[in-house]
C-alpha cells in the first residue's frame, strides 16, 4: 500500500455529490422498508424447524419441489454442514399445530425417500419471536445512544452527532438491501448489523483521532483543509483494514454455507458501506456544523510561540 502513503486527495470537494449519493440510497432503502419490508426468519415470526439426514448426498430442489407440491409453498431448504443433512424451515400456519406441521413434512419426505432419516425438530412460538423483535431494536438503539455519549465526552458534540449520522446511515442502507432483495433477516444478521455498527465506529474514531490531532497542529487552511489532510494521512490504514476484512468475510459468503450467508452479506455490505461513511458522511458533517480550529485548539499560555504548520492537500 505505498501508493496511499502520500496522496492529497481532496475528499471534502466532492462532499455535496457524495452526500447526494448517500440521499439516494438512504431514500432507496427506506422505500424498500416501507413497502416490502424486511424478509424475518423463523428466530422473528415463528414457526417449525425440522433437521433431516440422508445415508447419501441429496440435491435440494427435489426436495423443495416435493414441499412445495405438498403444500409447503414457503418452506426454507438448505444444507445444515454437509451436503447429506438437510434444514427445512417452515412458517407457522392458521389451525395446525407445529407438531402436525412436522409430521406432515417428514411423512412427504419419507415419501420421497424412505431412507431418510428424522435429527431434529424445533418449534419458535409468535411470542418469542415477537419479544427477539423487540429487544433487537433496542439493542441497536441502546448502542446508537451509548455512541453518541461516548464519543461526545471523548471528543466534542459535532463529533458525536457526525458518528451517529455515519452510524444511521450503514445500518439503514445494510437493513434496506435486505428487504430491497428480499434476502432472509434472522438472529445472525442481526449480530452481523450490531458487529457493523462496532467496525464503522472503530474506523470513524482512528479518522476523529487524526482530525482532532490536526486541528491543534495546522494552523493555516480551513476546516475542510484539515479534515482532506487528516483522511490522506489514514488512508492508508482504512483501506487496508478494510480490505483485509473483505476478503475474510468472502471467504465465508463463499464458503461458509447457507446458514451464515445473511451473517457475511450483512457484513460485506456493512464493511463497503461503513468505509465510505467514515471518509464522507462523518467528516462532512463536521464542515457543515461549522466545526473550526478554535473549537479544539488549546489554549496557549501568555507568550508562548505559536506553531503555525501547514500540510497543502
Amino acid at each position: 500500500m505505498q501508493i496511499f502513503t502520500d496522496t492529497h486527495i481532496k475528499f471534502m470537494a466532492q462532499r455535496k455529490i457524495a452526500m447526494m449519493i448517500s440521499l439516494v440510497l438512504i431514500v432507496i432503502a427506506i422505500a424498500s422498508l416501507a413497502f416490502r419490508g424486511l424478509q424475518l426468519g423463523l428466530d422473528f415470526t415463528g414457526g417449525t424447524l425440522v433437521e433431516v439426514a440422508y445415508p447419501t448426498e441429496i440435491e435440494l430442489s427435489p426436495i423443495r419441489d416435493k414441499l412445495h407440491g405438498g403444500g409447503f409453498d414457503d418452506a426454507i431448504v438448505q444444507y445444515f454442514g454437509n451436503t447429506q443433512e438437510v434444514l427445512i424451515r417452515v412458517a407457522p400456519r392458521e389451525g395446525i399445530s407445529n407438531a402436525d406441521i412436522s409430521t406432515e413434512l417428514f411423512e412427504l419426505l419419507k415419501a420421497e425417500n424412505s431412507t431418510v432419516e428424522n435429527r431434529r425438530v424445533e418449534f419458535v412460538g409468535p411470542q418469542v419471536g415477537e419479544e427477539l423483535t423487540e429487544t433487537g431494536g433496542i439493542a441497536m438503539l441502546a448502542a446508537l445512544v451509548c455512541i453518541l455519549v461516548y464519543v461526545a465526552l471523548r471528543f466534542e458534540y459535532r463529533f458525536a452527532l457526525g458518528s451517529v449520522a455515519a452510524l444511521a446511515h450503514d445500518v439503514i442502507i445494510v437493513l434496506g438491501m435486505f428487504a430491497l432483495f428480499g434476502i432472509e433477516f434472522d438472529l445472525t444478521v442481526l449480530a452481523a448489523i450490531l458487529a457493523v455498527i462496532g467496525y464503522s465506529l472503530n474506523d470513524t474514531i482512528v479518522v476523529f483521532d487524526r482530525i482532532r490531532e490536526n486541528f491543534r497542529k495546522i494552523r493555516k487552511g480551513d476546516a475542510a483543509t484539515v479534515i482532506d489532510a487528516s483522511l490522506n494521512q489514514t488512508l492508508s490504514r482504512t483501506l487496508i483494514t478494510s480490505l483485509t476484512t473483505i476478503l475474510v468475510l468472502l471467504s465465508l459468503f463463499i464458503f461458509g454455507g447457507e446458514l451464515i450467508h445473511g451473517f457475511a452479506t450483512a457484513l460485506l455490505a456493512g464493511v463497503v458501506v461503513g468505509t465510505y461513511s467514515s471518509v464522507y458522511v462523518a467528516s462532512s458533517v463536521l464542515v457543515s456544523m461549522g466545526i473550526s480550529k478554535e473549537d479544539l485548539a488549546p489554549v496557549k499560555s501568555e507568550g508562548e510561540q505559536e506553531e503555525e504548520v501547514y500540510e497543502e492537500v
